[in-house]
């Protein structure tokens, strides 16, 4: 069982990367919360994995967190939810609010999520309620919150520095370097004007 990677990413798209592990390639698939957070191609990156095996398949899906791991191998624990659905899942909704929406029944949510019925959000409920409710959802929320701030602010600046015209890579870095080096984070008009005058350097 593969349970993580430790590489450096060779290519990235919205649901797949490529990870080279000491000489050898894995295709991984990704929920868009994990490729938000990818490095650029070239650069180290550690990803939480889950090996999917079945007959006539073997394929690794890869996580930012684990939170996001453990979210989809709930998931993947229901009837009727392989991983391609669960994948599309989690990027559709964040994983601390998707806890939050299995323990309160609150099916309008989890039918907003696209691809998931209204029979396959009952279904979750039913066999995931429990389980959810033991494992506790401030545990998930304190771990997953920070990183989902931290996502949510670089997703921001990094766009706002796009439309100005710089490049996606350079903005990227100068972001990367500002959230890392700041804690707490930041506002969103700090990390542009930090950001601007990195790259003006």
């Amino acid at each position: 069982m593969i349970a993580s990677l430790n590489g450096a990413l060779i290519d990235k798209s919205l649901m797949q990367c490529l990870i080279d592990v000491n000489g050898v390639g894995y295709l991984v698939y990704i929920p868009l919360s994990t490729f938000y957070v990818l490095p650029e191609p070239g650069l180290p990156v550690v990803l939480q994995t889950h090996m999917y095996v079945r007959e006539d398949v073997i394929s690794l899906y890869g996580f930012g967190t684990q939170v996001e791991r453990d979210v989809f191998q709930l998931m993947i624990s229901v009837s009727g939810i392989g991983p391609k659905l669960a994948i599309n899942i989690l990027s559709g909704i964040p994983a601390e609010e998707w806890f939050r929406a299995v323990a309160g029944e609150d099916l309008k949510r989890l039918t907003s999520i696209p691809g998931v019925g209204r029979k396959t959000a009952e279904r979750m409920i039913l066999e995931l309620k429990d389980k959810v409710l033991k494992l506790g959802i401030d545990t998930f929320k304190s771990t997953a919150e920070p990183a989902r701030k931290a996502d949510h602010l670089k997703e921001d600046a990094l766009s706002a520095l796009i439309n100005l015209g710089y490049k996606a890579n350079l903005a990227n870095d100068a972001v990367d370097q500002i959230v890392q080096d700041n804690e707490p984070l930041p506002a969103i008009d700090q990390v542009l004007k930090k950001a601007l005058k990195i790259l003006s350097a």
